[in-house]
Order: C-alpha cells, then sequence, then structure tokens
C-alpha cells in the first residue's frame, strides 16, 4: 500500500512571446520593475496542494531555473496562455530530459490538449473540480494522467486564498486577484465563454475581504487588478460586493487602487459606476472590437450596438475610470473605410491605450468551428509563434474573405495614425479633460511601487528615448498639472504606456510590411467560389 509522502512542487510560469502588446517592456523599466503582472492561476493552484507538499515558484520572465532547482523538485508544475505556447513545451522537455515528472495545465492546454501531449500529466479544466484527482493518483504512485475537469462547474466559493507569498511583489507592476468566473455574452471569437461559462460564478465577499486582508497584512500597497472575464457578469452579486469592498477601502486608508475589465454595457448602470469609484477602481478595460455595428452583429457582439460606444466611454470616464479597449482588424464583415472609421472613434472616444490586433481563430471558440467548417482555418492555427510576436504581427490564421493585402493596409494605417505621437498625446489630454476623479483618491498611497519615479522623471525619461514624442507629451503633461494632481498623475501613466506602445506600434508596422512584401500579387477570391456558409454570414 503507498503512504502518501510529503512532495516537493517547482512551478515554473513560462515565458511569454517577447514582442507583444501586454509585455510594457519599457514601461516596466521606468518604474523599475520585471514584468506587469503576476502568475495568479499557479499561486492559486499551489494552494489547493496538502499542506505538507513544498512549493516553489519561479516566473520565468523574471529569473532563471538551474540544475540545482530541477534536481530539488519531484515534480514540475507548469502551463498557461496561448502566448506562453513555446515555452511552455520548451520547459517540458527540459524537464523530462531531468528526469522529472510535469504536470501541465491552464488555457492554451485545456484548449489544445493535443499540443501538450508530451506533458506526463494534464490537468485540463478548471482546477477546483479535479485537482484532488490528481493529487489521490499521485500519492498511489501514478506518474502519468490526464484529468479533465467538468466544465463550469467549479465552485469558486471554494477556492482557497492564493499562495501571494510565493511572489516576490518587487517584481511586478501590479498584483491581480480574482472575484468572478464566465461572462454572459456569446462573442463568436472569445474562449472565455468555451473555458468558463455563460453563466458568472463569485467568491462570496468574505472570500474576497480575506484575499485582500492577506495582501494588506503582507504589506503589498499599490495597483490590483480584478482580473475577472468580465466584473459586471453578475450583477446582482456585485451590487452586494461593491458596498463592502469601499468600505473595506476606507477602513484601510484605500491601499489599492482598483482595475479590471468589463463590457461596455457598465456605463447603463449609473449605481455600479458610483460603486466602483466609490471603492477606489481608476481603469477598466473595454472589448469594443469594431465601431461598425454590422460587424458586431455578426462577430455576436450585438450588446454593443445597442448604444453610442463613445458615449459610453465618456460615461465611464465621468465616473473617474480611465478606459484601455481592445479593437479587432479582420473580421470578414468590414467595410473598405474601416481603417478610417476605426480611427475616427478611437479619437472620438478619445481613449489613448487601444490594443488593436488581427483576427485571430482562438482554439476551440465558435469562430475555429465555423472557419473550420467552411474550410477556411489553417492547419497550424493553435499552433503559437516560436519566432516571437502576437496576434499584433501573427493574426489571421485562416483564409479570409477580404483581400489579406486590404486587411493587413487597414491595420498598418489604424496603428500609424492612433500611435503617432501627436495623436496619442492628444487622446491624454482630452482624457484628462473628461475624467472625474472627485470619488477616488487622488494621491497613491505609501508603498505603491508607482511612486518609485517621479512625474517630471518619468516624462523626461520617455520624451529622452523618444525624442519625436518631446514636444507633444511635454505639452500634454503641462496641460494636466495646471488642472489638478489627480489629473496629472494619470496623464503620466499614460505618458509612461507610451515608452512601450510607441516602439511596439512601429515594430508590429515594420512586421505587417514584411508580410505585405510578401505578398507579391493580392489573391482575390472569386465571388462563386465562397463557400454557401460564408454568404450566408455576410449577408
Amino acid at each position: 500500500m503507498n503512504v502518501p509522502s510529503p512532495c516537493n512542487v517547482l512551478m515554473l510560469y513560462p515565458l511569454f512571446t517577447a514582442e507583444s502588446f501586454w509585455s510594457f517592456g519599457e514601461s516596466c523599466k521606468l518604474m523599475g520593475v520585471k514584468r506587469p503582472a503576476a502568475p495568479l492561476g499557479l499561486i492559486t493552484v499551489a494552494a489547493m496542494l496538502p499542506k505538507d507538499w513544498t512549493v516553489r515558484l519561479i516566473d520565468c520572465n523574471t529569473q532563471p531555473f538551474d540544475d540545482d532547482d530541477l534536481a530539488w523538485a519531484d515534480v514540475v508544475f507548469t502551463g498557461g496562455m496561448l502566448p506562453q505556447q513555446a515555452d511552455t513545451l520548451r520547459l517540458i522537455e527540459v524537464c523530462r530530459a531531468a528526469g522529472k515528472p510535469v504536470v501541465v495545465g491552464g488555457p492554451d492546454p485545456t484548449s489544445s490538449p493535443h499540443v501538450y501531449e508530451k506533458a506526463d500529466f494534464r490537468v485540463l479544466g478548471e482546477a477546483e473540480s479535479v485537482i484532488d484527482e490528481f493529487i489521490a493518483a499521485w500519492d498511489s504512485g501514478a506518474r502519468v494522467g490526464v484529468f479533465t475537469a467538468p466544465k463550469f462547474q467549479a465552485d469558486v466559493t471554494s477556492t482557497p486564498v492564493p499562495r501571494f507569498d510565493l511572489l516576490k511583489f518587487e517584481d511586478y507592476l501590479y498584483l491581480g486577484v480574482q472575484y468572478s468566473r464566465g461572462c454572459p455574452f456569446t462573442c463568436e471569437f472569445c474562449d472565455i465563454i468555451e473555458l468558463y461559462g455563460r453563466v458568472p460564478r463569485t467568491k462570496t465577499n468574505a472570500q474576497m475581504l480575506i484575499e485582500l486582508d492577506r495582501l494588506y497584512d503582507m504589506g503589498y500597497r499599490g495597483h490590483l487588478d480584478f482580473v475577472d472575464d468580465n466584473f459586471i457578469g453578475n450583477k446582482k452579486s456585485l451590487r452586494l460586493f461593491l458596498p463592502q469592498l469601499a468600505e473595506w477601502q476606507r477602513a484601510h486608508g484605500y491601499p489599492f487602487e482598483l482595475s479590471t475589465e468589463a463590457s461596455v454595457n457598465l456605463a447603463d448602470d449609473p449605481e455600479l459606476l458610483d460603486l466602483m469609484g466609490a471603492a477606489n477602481f481608476f481603469a477598466v478595460f473595454v472589448g469594443i472590437e469594431s465601431p461598425d455595428p454590422a460587424t458586431l452583429v455578426a462577430m455576436r457582439k450585438k450588446q454593443n450596438t445597442r448604444r453610442n460606444i463613445a458615449e459610453s466611454i465618456h460615461k465611464i470616464y465621468g465616473a473617474g475610470m480611465l478606459v484601455t479597449a481592445g479593437f479587432i482588424v479582420g473580421f470578414d464583415n468590414e467595410k473598405v473605410a474601416m481603417a478610417d472609421a476605426m480611427v475616427d472613434f478611437i479619437e472620438e472616444a478619445a481613449i489613448p491605450v487601444a490594443m488593436v490586433g488581427l483576427l485571430y481563430a482562438l482554439p476551440n471558440t465558435q469562430l475555429t468551428r465555423r472557419l473550420a467548417s467552411e474550410g477556411r482555418l489553417h492547419a497550424d492555427h493553435d499552433l503559437a509563434s516560436t519566432t516571437g510576436g502576437d496576434q499584433c504581427t501573427g493574426g489571421i490564421n485562416f483564409d479570409p474573405i477580404r483581400p489579406l493585402r486590404d486587411i493587413l493596409t487597414d491595420y498598418k494605417t489604424v496603428l500609424e495614425r492612433v500611435y503617432s505621437p501627436a495623436a496619442y498625446a492628444g487622446r491624454v489630454d482630452r482624457l484628462m479633460t473628461l475624467l472625474d476623479r472627485s470619488r477616488q483618491r487622488h494621491e497613491l498611497v505609501e508603498g505603491d511601487i508607482r511612486a518609485r519615479v517621479g512625474a517630471m522623471e518619468t516624462v523626461h525619461r520617455v520624451v529622452t528615448a523618444i525624442p519625436e514624442a518631446r514636444g507633444p507629451l511635454w505639452q500634454t503633461f503641462m496641460n494636466s498639472a495646471k488642472r489638478d494632481t489627480s489629473s496629472a498623475r494619470i496623464a503620466v501613466q499614460m505618458i509612461a504606456a507610451y515608452a512601450h506602445l510607441g516602439p511596439f506600434s512601429r515594430k508590429v508596422i515594420d512586421a505587417i510590411d514584411a508580410r505585405l512584401a510578401e505578398l507579391d500579387d493580392e489573391t482575390v477570391i472569386p465571388a462563386a467560389t465562397i463557400d454557401v456558409t460564408a454568404a450566408r454570414h455576410l449577408a
């Protein structure tokens, strides 16, 4: 009979592809940190393991691991998202060569388990529902296996407090917590509803406050991101949670400045906007995707068609929260004037940080299944690039109906216009006139890592690195400083972001130029050859 014994677990968080919109490498250097965000998934799984197991975490994005780390480990846990796929596969090979069993899990292995067949163990789906099966198998002596959680059934009210003690806080610009999983909408291109379902499940208020207590007691202060797929997906629960969150913040001197991701219908709810402002939320990521209603309907994002989106964004600004937003180029229904319409919208809405990417058919989505049925999906659609880049450079992993040259040209045009220094600075300036910070704490709390570098020094370092941005960015900073100190602080954060966004946009433009150069002849799909199903989708 096998008796369970203590186990040494080495958790390796794989490298992200180096050139990514979200890496913010130069911006992190300005703040003296190594990465924007800490690995929340692995430290949550770590908290689910037996108490007598010893866990070490190494984030490969912030520090290397060596032979001694592997020698110490009985088993290695790794895995993550699609941009980490290449390094996850590398880590599997390294660990197997060292004779160490590898457990892989996370969103990408769940969506594309066949890609990770060389791992000894695959834990697929939400860990809460299946980790005990893995532990029992390991204790019984099993050294290979596949454990698949039932979909959308994990009880997040039983999720333990993440092992924040495994993190080096000083390595990250911000930390994350999770309140809910899932999203009620049906966007065709999104994998969230495939991974976590359409009925958002929330933790209890007590759970969340315990997590905040843990971080507070550990001395963390500053930016804290609620990593929810859609923070307002379960409004009924959220209305009960936000007043308690606001009271906790007041009682503790507002130690955390909060951000999250939400659907744009947040703007329809003045009560939620007020509650989030009172709880010290300062930023929201919103998926806008396209300013064209017909394109939104085709991608099944109808919730964005029931409003003037720019006015909705301005309402969120009126509650004191800046908006970063996602946009996608490459949908079948896009019009010839798509580039102009997207640029005009980004300018009208005054969104400085606009994540504009090429459409990428993520594994196991409605979009991927439709494209496969139409014979348009590339054979290697779920294999991530091993040479760097993300959807900004590697998107369109299918045969588009619009000529690829037109898509790439439109995309390049958007990036050139949106991320010119004058355009970016102008949007920051307009944002500052729309942002009402009266509900939020105006100054950074003592201990916030973002206070390491002064405002003037930050702007100086950015414009020194990007000389062509000197005039516009200094003018925007001075305009904001004349209004109020809170406005100036947010403007400085946006200027610091440009340290990454400016050079990154130019790298993407160069990569798109290279793709355009490869298109010797524009491929035109004769109307008669378009699949009937695709034609119906365009109707």
